[in-house]
């Protein structure tokens, strides 16, 4: 079940209103009955925005299942209106192409155009209402018509908004460029520094691991980093490399990844032993620190088969929620990280909020914020998220809000989700939420470039600027806007990409439910018929007609990715999939097949 937001459903009716005044009226002016099934979806429309808010209230704080249920629906019900309006506006492209050809053509073949089609008027009696648009169309109204007397039994009104400026409008957070890189981590300095002594100290013996262990959101990975980055490690290791294990440990491709770090070049062959005795030969005589974030794997077996290329030189470190794995690993020591001191806290939450230390410029926020930093509990996630929202917000009135909020009663998710993390998706700007539960489409640890992102909000729709060249700046203060409230993360590996923090990543796949999926591996997985945005990650090199199985099911899919894995080369894409299932996804705005060996398209493939 999808955590909708009222601001983001409220940002995709009004965009939904517009398109209708805009062209669509007046396309079917001359057709009575759709153009009055279109008035009545006009009308109706406000009427369920205006309740969208109260809707959310219910649902955060009585949990009230059929208010979910209403909102699922809604959200599903706006995505089928705006593919019925897409249709609309691609005839209107037609008949201005077919006048336009007309034009050109000779005085006969103009003759065999309908004089409706003008530039001035476009009647719909040139557009085929078939029986089939007709019977889409008053399925649209009976569906609207329904939710509206939904709305109704489950006692939804409109509330007017809280705390609103003078001009009617919430004081929008403006973006700022100080990154997590400006940022002075505090609180694991001991920590930090007797691992360092640890990882140089001569050892001997054989592989020396240390690991990380704490819950989700403790600051695991920051550690980590701080670690892998400091200037004394590049000094004492010949190589160094950094894998994000996850959910899934796979010998494989956790050993093509180290080698990848090392060589710069991807391994083709997945054979377990020749991709481990390369990499025992690559690391002969050489020194080499290894971060394994992120494990879940609670088998000894598989620990001791991934260890077996390693010998006397090698340092690893592994940062892991399970005390199990920490016991597993033989962790030379294990440092177990528990909650930050409130001074600690304070001090994170005071860096991304203020831009300072601590409040001591800043007094009339020191009451308010220390309260907001208790229910942080000590995780240094929750106050880095919640102060980056609070950043640049000058009005107390807004940190009472914020301090006060009901979402901070509710209980954690069985994903490991805090309520501190929903109530920074629950304050962002509508714009920003639909660009953030897009990002579920992304596995997790997977590293993304800003243009790869804008492009795809762009080809979604979510970027709608004045004028076609602004559609890039506005996507580019998008992006640096969910970087500095901490939604996206510059990667370790790479400054020049980012990844989302693991619970972030669950956040966005909460927020978003059933409309986005993602396929990984080989797991047989059934997607729901409300989907819209899809991804996939294969690790073999064939991709055959069983693996898109479950895609058979998204007959209304926008998004369809193929997602690059940087350690494997070329696929070969089944013929299948080219001649049967792609012509069925007619909803596409996003499509990519990079990596795949084709060689021809046929012409059952129409742009």
């Amino acid at each position: 079940m999808s955590f909708i937001g009222e601001a983001a459903l409220s940002a995709f009716l009004e965009l939904l209103s517009g398109k209708l005044v805009d062209y669509v009226l007046n396309f079917v002016a001359d057709h009575k009955e759709v153009h009055k099934q279109f008035k009545q979806w006009q009308s109706i429309l406000p009427e369920i925005k205006a309740v969208l808010k109260h809707a959310e209230e219910k649902q955060i704080k009585d949990e009230d299942e059929g208010v979910k249920n209403w909102l699922d629906d809604l959200q599903d019900l706006a995505y089928d209106v705006d593919d019925i309006l897409d249709e609309f506006a691609y005839e209107e492209l037609r008949l201005r192409l077919q006048e336009t050809q007309a034009q050109a053509s000779t005085s006969k073949v103009q003759k065999l155009i309908p004089t409706c089609c003008t530039r001035a008027n476009f009647s719909p009696s040139s557009f085929m209402f078939n029986t089939k648009m007709i019977s889409k169309i008053q399925e649209i109204t009976d569906r609207l018509n329904s939710l509206n007397t939904r709305r109704s039994s489950l006692g939804l009104s409109e509330i007017m908004s809280q705390g609103a400026t003078s001009k009617g409008k919430k004081p929008r957070l403006q973006p700022t460029s100080l990154m997590d890189g400006a940022v002075e981590y505090v609180g694991r300095a001991n920590e930090k520094q007797e691992m360092l002594e640890l990882l140089k100290s001569n050892n001997s013996d054989g592989v020396c691991v240390l690991s990380i262990v704490g819950m989700g959101g403790m600051g695991k990975t920051t550690l980590a980093q701080l670690v892998y980055n400091d200037p004394s490690i590049k000094e004492s290791f010949d190589h160094k490399a950094w894998v994000c294990v996850s959910d899934e440990f796979d010998a494989v491709d956790i050993t093509k990844t180290i080698l990848l770090s090392i060589t710069s070049e991807p391994c083709a062959y997945n054979d377990l032993n020749l991709l481990q005795v390369k990499l025992q030969e690559k690391l002969s005589g050489k020194s080499f620190l290894l971060i394994l974030d992120d494990i879940w794997n609670e088998s000894y077996t598989d620990w001791t088969i991934l260890r077996a290329p390693f010998e006397a030189g090698t340092k690893i470190i592994v940062t892991t929620r399970l005390k199990k794995v920490s016991s597993n690993v033989d962790s030379v020591k294990a440092f177990h990280l528990d909650k930050l001191s409130h001074h600690d806290c304070l001090s994170i939450f005071a860096q991304h909020a203020l831009k300072a230390r601590n409040f001591d410029g800043h007094l009339q926020f020191k009451e308010v914020g220390e309260n907001i930093v208790r229910r942080c509990n000590g995780l240094p996630l929750a106050a880095k998220a919640i102060g980056s929202l609070l950043r640049t917000v000058k009005d107390h009135s807004e940190w009472e809000k914020i301090y006060k909020s009901e979402i901070w009663n509710l209980p954690e998710d069985p994903s490991g989700i805090i309520p501190a993390l929903r109530l920074s998706y629950h304050y962002l700007p509508p714009h920003l939420k639909r660009c953030f539960a897009y990002c579920s489409i992304f596995p997790k640890d997977y590293e993304f470039e800003e243009e790869e992102i804008i492009l795809l909000w762009g080809a979604e729709g979510f970027l709608q600027p004045k004028a076609k060249s602004q559609a890039k700046g506005l996507g580019n203060q998008y992006f640096q806007d969910l970087v500095s409230r901490s939604f996206f993360q510059i990667s370790s590996k790479d400054k020049s990409r980012f990844v989302m923090h693991d619970l972030m990543n669950d956040l966005s796949q909460l927020v978003a439910g059933e409309i986005c999926c993602k396929l990984e591996g080989d797991k047989q997985q059934n997607f729901s018929h409300r989907s819209r945005h899809s991804s996939y990650v294969f690790d073999d090199r064939l991709h055959s007609v069983k693996k898109f199985e479950a895609f058979y099911q998204t007959t209304c899919l926008r998004s369809f990715l193929r997602l690059m894995v940087p350690r494997f080369g070329n696929a070969y894409l089944t013929n299948v999939f080219l001649e049967d299932l792609l012509p069925r996804l007619s909803y596409l705005r996003v499509l990519s097949l990079s990596g795949y060996e084709i060689y021809d398209l046929t012409n059952f493939l129409k742009i």
